[in-house]
Order: C-alpha cells, then sequence, then structure tokens
C-alpha cells in the first residue's frame, strides 16, 4: 500500500472526526504497521489463510490410517505422550521427535495406538526441569470429577456429525442478541449442557424474537467460577457442558431457528495454570507471553500475549478459524479488548482525551492483531459479526479496514449500563436528568456501528445488582404474585420496562440482553466457590417463575417479546437518525422519533398529563405500544390502538401541527404515523 493510499485512509476517518487531525500522523503510522504485517504474514498471497490454519497441523490428528500428532515447543529437550495407553509412563514409542529449529515436534503412530476416548497428556522436558502439560493445540479436554485432574483425551467418534443446516447465513439485519450461558441456564442446581440448552431455552430464545444467541465460556476453563474467562486450552469445547457433537448440534438448531451464533472469544489473556493452560508450556513463561511484568495481568491473576510474537498470532488467528470451520459459528464478542489495547489495561483510567489513545501506552502490536483477526474472519465469512468489548472508545475500531479502521462490525456501547447503575443506585428517579440521559443514550460515534443494552452478565454479578432488584430489592420475594398490590414492584417494573424500551429503541445498531433479565430474574449470579460452600443455587435461571402464570415475572417476559417484535417489524435499527422531538426535564418527559416511529416517554413518578401537546408532522399516529397496558403490568390507563390525530395551531407567528397525547405516569407511548388510511 502506497503513502497516499494510507492518507486517503487518514482522509476519511478525519472527515468523520475532525478531532483526530493532530494524531493524523500515529494514524498513519498504525495503518502502516497493520498494512505491512499483513503482507509479511500472507508471504505475498495476498490473504491470511495459509497462515492461520495451523490448527489443521498441530495437535492429533488421524491422517492416511495414521494417527499423527504434532506440537511446537522450542525450549523443550524431549517430549513423550503419556496416558491410558503407556500406563502414564514414559514409553520409547511414545516419543515425539524434534523436526526442525523452530521446535516443532511430531510423532507418527499406526492406528491401535490410540483409541477413542483415551485421556493422555504431554511428558515436557526441558534443560533442568520437566512437568506434564496438556497439549497446546488440543480439541477435547475432559476433568476426572473424582479427582479434578484435567486431561487431553483422544476424540474419533464413529460417525462425523452431518449438518442439517450448512448453508445458513446471518441475513446482515439488525442483531438482537440474547447473551447465555450454557452452565448456568438450567432451572436445577447444577451444571447445564448443551443438549438441555437446545431443548429448553433455545425455543424461548426464538419465541422472544432474538436473532443472534452470544455464548459465553465455550472454551475450556478450569475454574467454573471464572465464567468461562481464564481459557486454558482454545481449541476446546468446555466438556463440562456436553461432547463436540453436542455443540454442534446446538448451533445447527439454532440456525434452523434463524438465529447466529457467536462466542465470546478470548484472546485478551490466558490463564496462570501451568499444567492445564499455557503459561510455562515448554518451561519457558515467554513462548506465548512476553517475558517480562507485561507477561502477567496482576488485577486477573493471568497471562498477558505477547502480539509482537509470530507464533502468537499464528496461535490466536487459527483459533479463530478454528471455530468458525469446525463448529460454523457466525462470528465473536472478542472479550477485554480495553485490556489488550493498553499497557495499563484500562485501570484506573477514565479516557477523557484523545491523546490517550494515540500515546506510549497503547500495544500496537495488539492493535494489529485485531485488525488481522477481522481480516481472517470476514475473509472466511463475510457476513460474519465481530464484535468488539471496549469501555476506553478507542476511535476506529468498528470502522472497516477498508476505510482505515481495525474491522469489527459492532462496538458495545459500555456507558449506557454504567448510566442506569448510576441514576438507579445514586439518585431518586423524580430527580433524573433527562437532557444528560438523553445525551448519554445517544452519545456514540456516527461511523462506528455499536450494540445498546441495558445490562449484561456484569451487571448480574454477585457483589452487584441487576435493575430489576436495585428497583424493587427485597419485595421481589413476597411482591411478584399477580394478586398482590406493591407499590415498589409497581413502580419497579414500570421502570424496568421504561429503562429497557428507551435503552433498545436509541441503541446505536443493535441490542443485548443478558439470560433471564428480559422477565427480571431476581437473583444474582454466584457461581459454585469456597466462600458460598461451593453451591450452585445462584449459578441457574429460575424459568419456572417466569413460567408460573400467578407471578409478574411473565409480564415483563411479554413486554420484552412485544418491544423485540415492534422493533424488526418496523425496521427501526435499520435508520441510525434519531430526532429529539421535545424534552423537558422537569416533567420528565421526552419525545424523539426513529424511522418514523414516534415514541413519547413520561418518566415522571406522580404527574400524569391529559394533554400534552408538541409540534410534530401532520397527520394520524396509531399507539402501537404502550409500556402501562395491564398485559404487561401496567395500570391499563390508555385504549389500546388510539389514534391520534394533530390540529392546526396558529401562535401568531405561523401554523403548526400540534399532536396532543394523554402521558400516564411512568410510561411509554409508541406511535407510527398512519398513511393514507393505513
Amino acid at each position: 500500500m502506497k503513502s497516499t493510499e494510507i492518507d486517503l485512509l487518514v482522509a476519511s476517518l478525519l472527515k468523520n472526526d475532525p478531532y483526530l487531525k493532530p494524531f493524523q500522523k500515529k494514524i498513519h503510522d498504525r495503518i502502516r504497521k497493520i498494512h505491512d504485517l499483513t503482507k509479511r504474514l500472507a508471504s505475498g498471497k495476498g490473504d491470511l489463510h495459509a497462515f492461520s490454519e495451523c490448527h489443521a497441523y498441530f495437535g492429533l490428528h488421524f491422517e492416511k490410517g495414521h494417527w499423527v500428532f504434532r506440537e511446537l515447543a522450542p525450549n523443550a529437550t524431549a517430549i513423550f505422550l503419556i496416558g491410558d495407553m503407556t500406563g502414564w509412563k514414559e514409553h520409547e514409542d511414545y516419543a515425539l521427535k524434534r523436526m526442525d529449529a523452530k521446535g516443532i515436534w511430531e510423532i507418527v503412530m499406526p492406528e491401535d495406538s490410540l483409541f477413542h476416548g483415551a485421556l493422555f497428556r504431554l511428558k515436557m522436558h526441558w534443560n533442568n526441569g520437566e512437568g506434564d502439560r496438556i497439549p497446546s493445540y488440543t480439541r477435547r479436554v475432559v476433568q476426572d470429577p473424582a479427582t479434578l485432574i484435567f486431561n487431553a483425551q483422544v476424540w474419533k467418534p464413529s460417525h462425523d456429525y452431518s449438518w442439517k443446516h450448512e448453508d445458513f447465513r446471518f441475513s446482515g439485519n439488525t442483531p438482537y442478541i440474547y447473551e447465555a450461558h450454557i452452565g448456568m441456564a438450567q432451572d436445577k442446581e447444577g451444571v447445564g449442557t448443551f443438549s438441555e440448552f437446545r431443548q429448553n431455552v433455545l425455543p424461548r430464545i426464538a419465541r422472544s424474537g432474538y436473532t443472534v444467541l452470544q455464548l459465553m465460556g465455550i472454551q475450556e476453563h478450569p475454574y467454573y467460577g471464572s465464567f468461562g474467562y481464564h481459557v486454558s486450552s482454545f481449541f476446546a469445547v468446555s466438556s463440562r457442558f456436553g461432547t463436540p457433537e453436542d455443540f454442534k448440534e446446538l448451533v445447527d438448531s439454532a440456525h434452523g431457528l434463524g438465529i447466529a451464533v457467536i462466542m465470546d472469544i478470548v484472546h485478551s489473556h490466558a490463564v496462570n495454570n501451568e499444567v492445564e493452560g499455557i503459561s510455562r508450556f515448554d518451561g519457558t513463561l515467554y513462548q506465548y507471553f512476553h517475558d517480562n511484568p507485561r507477561g502477567y495481568h496482576h488485577a486477573w491473576d493471568s497471562r498477558c500475549f505477547d502480539y509482537s510474537k509470530e507464533i502468537t498470532l499464528q496461535f490466536l488467528l487459527s483459533n479463530c478459524r478454528y471455530w468458525m470451520e469446525e463448529y460454523h459459528l457466525d462470528g465473536f464478542r472478542f472479550d477485554g479488548i480495553t485490556s489488550m489495547l493498553y499497557l495499563h489495561h484500562g485501570l484506573s483510567r477514565a479516557f477523557t482525551s484523545y491523546d490517550q489513545y494515540y500515546n506510549e501506552d497503547v500495544d500496537e502490536d495488539a492493535m494489529a492483531y485485531l485488525a488481522l483477526a477481522n481480516q481472517v474472519i470476514h475473509e472466511i465469512r463475510p457476513e460474519a459479526l465481530t464484535i468488539a468489548e471496549d469501555i476506553s472508545g478507542m476511535p476506529g475500531l468498528a470502522v472497516p479496514s477498508e476505510k482505515g479502521g481495525i474491522g469489527f462490525d459492532y462496538r458495545l456501547a459500555m456507558g449506557v449500563p454504567d448510566l442506569w447503575i448510576k441514576l438507579t443506585k445514586e439518585m431518586r428517579d423524580e430527580d433524573w436528568p433527562l437532557r444528560h440521559l438523553w445525551f448519554e443514550l445517544t452519545n456514540r460515534r456516527w461511523d462506528e456501528k455499536t450494540i445498546g443494552y441495558a445490562e449484561s452478565h456484569d451487571q448480574a454479578l454477585v457483589g452487584d445488582k441487576t435493575l430489576i432488584f436495585r428497583l424493587i430489592d427485597t419485595d421481589m420475594y413476597n411482591g411478584m404474585h399477580i394478586n398482590a398490590h406493591n407499590f415498589r414492584v409497581d413502580r419497579g417494573m414500570a421502570l424496568h420496562r421504561l429503562i429497557r424500551l428507551i435503552t433498545l429503541v436509541t441503541a446505536g445498531n443493535g441490542y443485548l440482553n443478558f439470560m433471564g433479565n428480559e422477565f427480571g430474574h431476581p437473583e444474582w449470579i454466584d457461581f459454585p466457590r469456597e466462600g458460598n460452600n461451593w453451591s450452585y443455587r445462584y449459578a441457574r435461571r429460575q424459568w419456572h417463575l417466569v413460567d408460573d402464570p400467578e407471578l409478574k415475572y411473565r409480564l415483563l417476559a411479554d413486554f420484552d417479546e412485544k418491544m423485540i417484535s415492534m422493533a424488526r417489524q418496523y425496521k427501526l435499527h435499520s435508520e441510525p437518525r434519531i430526532d429529539l422531538v421535545y424534552e423537558h426535564s422537569d416533567d420528565k418527559v421526552i419525545i424523539f422519533n426513529r424511522n418514523a416511529i414516534l415514541f413519547a416517554f413520561n418518566f415522571h413518578p406522580t404527574r400524569s398529563y391529559s394533554d400534552y401537546s408538541f409540534e410534530i408532522q401532520k397527520g394520524k399516529y396509531e399507539m402501537i405500544l404502550d409500556s402501562d397496558a395491564g398485559q404487561f403490568g401496567g395500570q391499563g390507563r390508555l385504549k389500546p390502538g388510539q389514534i391520534h390525530e394533530t390540529f392546526a395551531m396558529d401562535d401568531g407567528n405561523r401554523r403548526r401541527s400540534v399532536l396532543s397525547l394523554y402521558l400516564p405516569t411512568r410510561t411509554a407511548l409508541v406511535l407510527r404515523r398512519v398513511r393514507n388510511g393505513s
């Protein structure tokens, strides 16, 4: 790429954001670095396909009637396969041979030397040391329920999984994302499975109207309570949820329902464990990681990748390719982007200045890796979804690579849930500053697509509270019966509906909900640990609550389904522009338009307005959603399907078209403009 071509990309970025102008040289250098790295790794082939397929080479494979195992361990002096087939002792027949100076080791074995289900490890030797290791590219890891020891497992079932919906492709329409965790998706106290999720939860997601399933904790991790974010085996499906075939069937079934499946991919760090993970894999701390204090993440007790290393790039890029090709995933949410991008990991930083995006604290190697990862993913599937979890606001993350960006399709609007926590925790709702609320809901980089959300799993963890629990608190335990009259419950449910609706409709280009929050799940998430006597009581979702017709949870779920349906029916997010029609902080009223749909919110706790008038385009407006409807647990103060017509008002200077609405307390109305009598 010529310097003049890079200048054009920089100019495009500056056009969208003039505040970047002081940093145009740094942006130019960043684009140059990404281009040069891609060219070098692609070896002039134009793409990164060959570079990113080492998962097909390393690890255990059955090739032409023989077992072939290869491992990359530059510092090793000897490697043996040990396991069920060797009595867990070193045997010369299972010794690997070093193939080259790069540290590639290999062994070719006859078919009867291994068998499906056999457990094995590597016995790794290095100068002045040795240790057991699970292979870095292993695709199957299991834990012994008695000893809790993890081992790799030979996985060669008699039949390969037969895909029924192999041609599924996400349509590219608005992603309405249902974030879920397989293990805690069941009602029982225990660990859920892929099969249980497919049978019991997937139909709920389809009925609710969500179009994307985002799964957490899929990559193998030794500590269940890490939520899956301390990964040990990057290429292995967590066996605590079932077999690889079970996971494939889940993905396939979701595709059959028209639901795309993405997963949280953790490339921001790795578990610190040395036997189960890759921390000191070949006897060194620096095979994949930094060999200095940068290699250890003190806040997370984990290892930090060195993205300047070619073997690290190959390992991680191959990991992206593997999950898409082997399991037909439709994309990824990249976890911990902020931690990757900055040497300080974003800890105790407010990110109030553009200077913070272009200084010596930025890990430009990590930035380049993320750009390459997006290239690889979109080479495989141009329509794939990639989402960046970044709290810093780094410019260009969700700008296409051909426009000078890093290439993510979306970024999470992480400031929005923080805002709702602040408002519900620190202020009475009668004091909520609507002008500030509107600014925060709509404040985003308009050249980058964003996913909005009111709360995710982060807000549901033990030590924190979900929105519904902040609003209702302990009254949830005795005030949710369908016949109960409880002011705090009524207030909480009303605000829960308003918060979720205004977040949905102001979200940039997509929306996310965490499993159970749509019906106001009452409990936090607390995985089994020593501090709770290893209990699964809070590591589950209590679906019986929403299924019980005698409880009010189903009313919140019905509202969530209706608002998602409304957004999809009227293609709400196909129009990024949102026009503020009217805002009055004292009245706690905010009214706005999006894609020809009118939204009127009254957040006031005590004032209902019988004739609230505001200027709007002339015509008739039909009410298509009322958050106060009785079917959603509201007071039912409005007649369904009402049609309101504007009237002319002369203020002395000009004639205006005015609409007058009855706005009950803590209520949102959604209206569509009726055209040509329809």
